[in-house]
């Protein structure tokens, strides 16, 4: 196990701490995930253990139903606006960070991209990249 990953929001009312590897690092370009990052798509990294997480700090959060039919709630900053983590109801125990929310931005790795079906030509994500139209499979 290599150093916690660590952040939070831009003003630093919500931290988190988690102690674990990231089950998978990916871009995801479904139309929820660019309005949320105001760009081509959303960075993440999804971590399997709730309770390896420490979280401070009291987010706000908005659920909305994914394509897949799934109840996903994403949490932000109620201060700066931050997105910060995300949560889904099908899968409890898995934590979802924004990369950008990371302390060091720099350890994120993507390992595919989702929904490239609402993907846009200018969001040129790393080509040698796994890609799938929407979610993979299993």
């Amino acid at each position: 196990m290599s150093q916690a990953y660590t952040g939070g929001c831009a003003c630093g009312a919500i931290r988190y701490e988690i102690d674990a590897e990231p089950l998978l690092m990916s871009d995801c370009q479904c139309r929820d995930c660019q309005r949320i990052s105001g760009t081509g798509h959303g960075s993440y990294l999804s971590f399997e253990g709730r309770d390896k997480v420490k979280l401070s700090g009291e987010a706000q959060c908005r659920d909305s139903t994914g394509d897949s039919g799934n109840v996903k709630t994403r949490a932000f900053c109620p201060t700066c606006g931050s997105p910060v983590y995300m949560t889904f109801a099908a899968v409890p125990d898995q934590f979802i960070v924004h990369a950008a929310s990371l302390d060091d931005p720099g350890r994120y790795r993507p390992q595919l991209v989702t929904y490239t079906a609402s993907g846009h030509a200018w969001d040129r994500l790393d080509p040698a990249l796994p890609k799938f139209e929407k979610m993979p499979p299993g």
